[in-house]
């Protein structure tokens, strides 16, 4: 090989080294290429999942809370400002839309804290953008939202500005556009159960919304409508607790809570308050011309009127079967004299198809002009009522104080004589025991009733173990709503509700093996159970002065309507009114309390069997206004 050969073939090994290295060299850019764009892309992916763990954080903290039962309020506030700290938004708001007697409104339920909304509350002055009156459109970004069901986001600041505040000059929107970070608004719309609840608002330093940023501030909204629904549920529920279900009206437990914090806050300020009593007329009369379905009506007529002349602190409430009581804060007697004047009217006024026109009769006390007593005020309360009843209905009194000896003092009284001189056997100490409680509600002025209730509940469970608390209570609520509604003078009505208390004290001289007894009676020990109506009146109270108008009561409250009851054989009008109402309201009682020989009904087999009776153990109508009574779920 020649000298050129030699240096050809060297060029030729230098060029393959040199092709080798060039190839090499590029490979390697290649590959430092490709690792800086998975580092870019690791870092992008990286940040993603960052930001993605912590809005996923953030609702879970979201939907921790909605699971605690917290306050809807405390759950939009944390949903703002989680939104606008963590996610890094300018400013957050949710927006409401309403509606009222003027038209569709918005106003602001929650935003988030910052310089933005102080920036701007300073340059529109008083009111501040929390407690305006926002105007709504249906030429705005906030319909198209709900028409178009999706997010939108607009760059027109200064139109999204007008659309809440229109009366807002140029001048102004430009102030309060200049100067500021915010390049777009997106707005969500919140829709939960397909209803127009509102928006949710995000203002934000990007022009452009981000598929993911989307995705997430749908993911956001549903958690917010969940919220809503959530606590929508629970509103509902809660008037349900609180609420009459024929009339919508607030319910007789509800209207004794308001009561008690009402007297707290008089006696603490020293204001006084006012109650009306409303009982609508001739409701039997209603009930046994057109049927009970538009007796139902004539109730429901009162209630919307009430509603209708209520303010928004009033608490009108459904008390009885036709019988509402209306709380009125910091009213005095002449307001609330004008307020009942001008429901009496309204009722006067309001024709219903069939029935025609109806009427209430009303009575008006004052607390801390009346009594200052609260179980007073009720009792003052219903006595100016029934005055008005007693003097031809229609029309309002205004109680007088309380001057005369109530039924309340004559049963404390009693008891406090019965338990006292040992007029029946019961172990010493539990005796002064209960005396004391009802010498104290005399020395407070307070509970009465609830003491009463208590001691009668009491001496029950001596000869009745099964018996349950409340049970008493419940019995003379029955009773007197009852007798209401045969129009019983108040002289009546309130000797039934000491009678209720006392009618089975003579059960107290039986021995209690012998009421417990699970097996079938004799006929001596039939007879020895019978006598309790005699033991009760001529043995333990007769020797008692103030309460002889209550003996024939108690004394005949076995009687039955068709003569074969105890102990007198009395039957029909011979037996009164009041001993029959006791008769047939401890009949129900009896029947859904469980006993040694048999378990407890349901209230609806006590009604059949009290219905097979009708007609012998009691008269029809008694039979026909009680069972009305119970499916109008007053007590």
């Amino acid at each position: 090989m020649g000298f050129l050969d030699k240096f050809k073939e060297i060029t030729n090994r230098v060029l393959e080294v040199e092709n080798n290295i060039y190839n090499e060299k590029r490979d390697y850019l290649e590959i430092y290429e490709r690792n800086q764009q998975l580092e870019k892309e690791i870092a992008e992916r990286t940040s993603e999942l960052h930001d993605a763990n912590r809005r996923m954080l953030t609702l879970q903290h979201i939907w921790d809370m909605m699971n605690s039962s917290t306050p809807l309020e405390n759950v939009m506030d944390a949903i703002v400002n989680s939104t606008q700290g963590e996610l890094g938004y300018m400013h957050c708001v949710i927006i409401r839309k309403c509606v009222d007697e003027e038209g569709d409104f918005c106003r602001i339920i929650a935003q988030s804290k910052d310089n933005l909304i102080d920036r701007l509350n300073n340059i529109i002055g008083a009111p501040s953008i929390q407690t305006r009156r926002l105007s709504y459109s249906d030429n705005s970004i906030f319909s198209d939202t709900f028409n178009e069901k999706k997010i939108i986001q607009t760059k027109d600041l200064d139109l999204s500005l007008k659309a809440v505040l229109p009366q807002l000059s140029q001048e102004k929107i430009t102030e309060i556009l200049s100067n500021q970070p915010i390049k777009s608004i997106i707005v969500i719309p919140l829709m939960p159960r397909e209803q127009n609840f509102g928006w949710f608002c995000v203002f934000s330093s990007r022009e452009e919304l981000a598929p993911a940023e989307t995705d997430f501030l749908n993911l956001f909204a549903k958690q917010i409508e969940t919220a809503i629904t959530i606590a929508d549920l629970f509103q509902a529920v809660r008037e349900e607790a609180v609420k009459d279900a024929l009339t919508g009206l607030y319910n007789r437990r509800y209207f004794e809570e308001s009561l008690n914090k009402e007297v707290a806050r008089a006696r603490r300020q020293g204001t006084p308050f006012s109650v009306i009593g409303i009982d609508l007329d001739f409701l039997k009369k209603i009930n046994d011309t057109y049927g009970h379905s538009f007796g139902d009506l004539a109730i429901k007529t009162i209630a919307d009127i009430l509603k209708s002349n209520a303010r928004s602190i009033d608490v009108p409430a459904r008390i009885g079967g036709e019988e509402f009581d209306i709380l009125l804060p910091g009213i005095p007697s002449e307001g609330a004299m004008i307020a009942a004047e001008r429901i009496r009217k309204a009722i006067e006024r309001k024709e219903i198809d069939t029935i025609g026109h109806i009427t209430g009769s009303l009575g008006v006390a004052t607390f801390l002009e009346h009594t200052s007593n609260a179980e007073e005020l009720l009792e003052l309360t219903d006595q100016a009522m029934y005055s008005s009843k007693r003097n031809g209905r229609n029309q309002v009194t205004l109680a007088k104080s309380m001057s005369e000896t109530s039924w309340q003092e004559i049963a404390v009284n009693t008891f406090i004589d019965i338990l006292s001189k040992n007029r029946v056997p019961m172990a010493q100490r539990l005796s002064k025991e209960l005396c004391q409680k009802l010498k104290d509600s005399i020395d407070e002025g307070e509970n009465r009733q609830n003491a009463l209730y208590m001691v009668a509940d009491m001496l029950t469970k001596l000869y009745n173990p099964m018996h349950e608390n409340g049970v008493v209570r419940s019995k003379v609520l029955m009773a007197v709503s009852l007798a209401k509604r045969f129009d019983l003078p108040k002289e009546d009505v309130d000797n039934l509700r000491v009678a209720v208390l006392l009618y089975d004290i003579g059960n107290l001289m039986i021995s209690p093996g012998l009421l417990q007894k699970a097996t079938p009676l004799t006929d001596d020990e039939k007879a020895t159970i019978k006598n309790h109506p005699i033991i009760a009146a001529q043995k333990i109270l007769k020797p008692i002065s103030y309460v002889q108008d209550i003996l024939p009561i108690i004394e005949h409250h076995h009687e039955n309507w068709d003569g074969s009851g105890y102990p007198s054989k009395k039957s029909k009008d011979e037996i009164p009114l009041t001993s029959q109402i006791i008769l047939i309201v401890d009949e129900y009682f009896a029947l859904i309390e469980a006993r040694p020989y048999r378990a407890k009904m349901s209230g609806r087999d006590a009604i059949e069997i009290i219905k097979s009776d009708a007609g012998k153990k009691w008269n029809t109508t008694l039979v026909n206004e009680f069972i009305s009574l119970l499916e109008h779920d007053i007590v």
